[in-house]
C-alpha cells in the first residue's frame, strides 16, 4: 500500500474497483418541484427580459432575411433578358432591400423601447422614444430639402 507522500501512481496501470461497505440510501431526498408562481420576482423578471430579447432578435433577423431575399431576387432577375419591366422590377427590389436595411435598426429601437417600457424602465424607454422622434424629424426635414 502506498502512503500519501508516495507521489503519482505509475502510468499504464489497470484501475481497480472499490467496494463500499456502507450502502446507498434506498431513496435519495427529493427537491420539491417549483411552480412558476412560486418563483422569486427576480427570476420572473429575468424570464420577461429574455422574452424581450428574443423579440428584438426576431425583428433584426426578419429585417435581415427579408432584405437579403429581396436582394437575391433582384440578382436572379438579372438573368432574364433586358426588358423595361425587368429593369423596373430589379430597381424596385434593390430599393426595397436597401430600405429594409435602413428600417430594421429603427424597428429594433422601437421594440427595445417598448420592452423597456413594459419592464418599467421609463428612463430608457423615453430615450428610445426621443431617438425615434429625432430620426423622424431628420427624415421629415430631409424630404423638405
Amino acid at each position: 500500500m502506498m502512503g500519501p507522500d508516495a507521489g503519482p501512481p505509475p502510468r499504464n496501470v489497470q484501475a481497480t474497483s472499490v467496494v463500499l461497505q456502507a450502502g446507498l440510501p434506498a431513496e435519495l431526498p427529493r427537491e420539491p418541484i417549483t411552480q412558476p408562481e412560486a418563483l422569486p420576482r427576480e427570476r420572473r423578471g429575468a424570464r420577461r427580459l429574455a422574452a424581450g430579447e428574443r423579440w428584438i432578435a426576431r425583428v433584426l433577423r426578419t429585417g435581415a432575411v427579408t432584405s437579403g431575399t429581396l436582394f437575391v431576387a433582384s440578382l436572379a432577375l438579372e438573368l432574364l433578358p433586358r426588358d423595361e419591366s425587368v429593369h423596373v422590377a430589379i430597381d424596385l427590389l434593390r430599393k426595397g432591400a436597401a430600405s429594409m436595411l435602413l428600417v430594421t435598426p429603427v424597428a429594433r429601437l422601437a421594440m427595445a423601447g417598448t420592452v423597456l417600457g413594459l419592464r418599467g424602465e421609463w428612463r430608457y424607454a423615453a430615450i428610445a422614444a426621443g431617438v425615434i422622434g429625432l430620426l423622424a424629424l431628420a427624415v421629415g426635414a430631409g424630404f423638405q430639402a
